[in-house]
């Protein structure tokens, strides 16, 4: 397998570790009322070794930026419920005016996101939404549409009685239970013929799905198609397979749409992901944050668009990516 034609930039997605990250507003767009009011949000981030999260974190940053009446302030939750919890009780205790909260496992999130609400802090869940809190907004996207995208090529694109593996998100998170449920009905049910040989749970990590995916090449031989709840995990499958010729013709499948999966896209490497655009995201829970707070809005749930990325449109998400920075052109 080739390297990556270019280079993929974590656009200080380590930016510090973002244990704390402080985002003063300032920006010169007019999105404040004017009325010399400022609030202080808190953002709690899954994990920053989760390359889409860690994407997310710096939109959300970038774009607290253009607002004038916020200050954002970025905490890593380490892909960790403990720590996570913690950090949401502790922006309780701090009085923050809002808290947007990323969850790692969101039923293992939900007491501490009740108790936000229940302070009369202005919550928001995204990037899993959090369903059935009664005065809680959501900004997400349609897991289940995300890994539909992708299965429905799948279906015409991986052979007769071909040999899969699925590679899993967290456990109890609702976007690696809704794509994994969109792989069962669209894709799985039309095609009985196709066998996992494999499937295990590797947490959206690269270094994880590198791991299993060198354990089941040696357990399991040949492997046609790689299905995964996400990208990082793919492209961690797709380095346990690097430069062996044996895998050259692998198919892999992933969601986010991540710079990284369109150069592996590019490279011919990956064949489609759908993309969760972080920077909608971003764009979204910012306003919506400011809609909440400002009071034009008492509970907003939104969603963004799902679409596929193939080798046929590829070239436009690379551009874009280039455009923003985040690919070095």
């Amino acid at each position: 397998m080739r390297n990556l034609s270019r280079t993929y930039l974590t656009i200080g997605l380590a930016t510090a570790a973002l244990a704390v990250t402080a985002c003063s507003g300032g920006g010169d767009d007019g999105s404040s009322e004017g009325d010399g009011e400022s609030y202080r949000v808190a953002y709690i981030a899954r994990a920053q070794v989760d390359s889409f999260a860690a994407w997310l974190a710096n939109e959300m940053q970038s774009e607290a930026d253009t607002y004038d009446d916020i200050t954002l302030d970025v905490f890593d939750g380490q892909a960790n419920d403990e720590i996570e919890n913690t950090q949401i009780e502790n922006a309780i205790a701090n009085n923050y005016d809002a808290i947007i909260v990323q969850a790692n496992n969101g039923e293992a999130q939900r007491p501490y996101i009740q108790q936000s609400v229940d302070a009369d802090i202005v919550t928001i869940t995204t990037n899993p939404r959090v369903d059935d809190i009664e005065g809680a907004s959501s900004v997400d996207a349609s897991p289940y549409d995300q890994g539909a995208g992708v299965a429905e090529l799948a279906v015409e694109e991986i052979p007769e009685n071909a040999r899969v593996v699925v590679l899993n998100g967290p456990g109890g998170n609702f976007h690696s239970t809704e794509r994994r449920n969109a792989w069962e009905e669209v894709f799985f049910a039309e095609r009985p013929d196709v066998e996992i040989v494999a499937e295990d749970i590797a947490n959206w990590n690269k270094d994880e799905a590198l791991t299993l995916m060198e354990d089941w090449v040696l357990a399991n031989g040949e492997i046609d198609a790689i299905i995964s709840m996400n990208d990082n995990m793919a492209a961690g499958a797709l380095e346990a397979v690097r430069g062996d010729s044996a895998y050259d013709d692998i198919l892999a499948y992933g969601v986010d749409g991540t710079p990284e999966a369109t150069l592996l896209i590019e490279d011919g490497l990956m064949t489609a992901t759908t993309l969760q655009d972080a920077s909608e995201l971003a764009e979204l829970n910012m306003s919506t944050v400011h809609d909440l707070l400002t009071g034009a809005e008492d509970e907003v749930n939104v969603d963004i668009g799902n679409p596929v990325i193939t080798q046929d449109n590829v070239q436009e998400y690379i551009d874009l990516y280039t455009e923003a920075g985040l690919i070095d052109g």
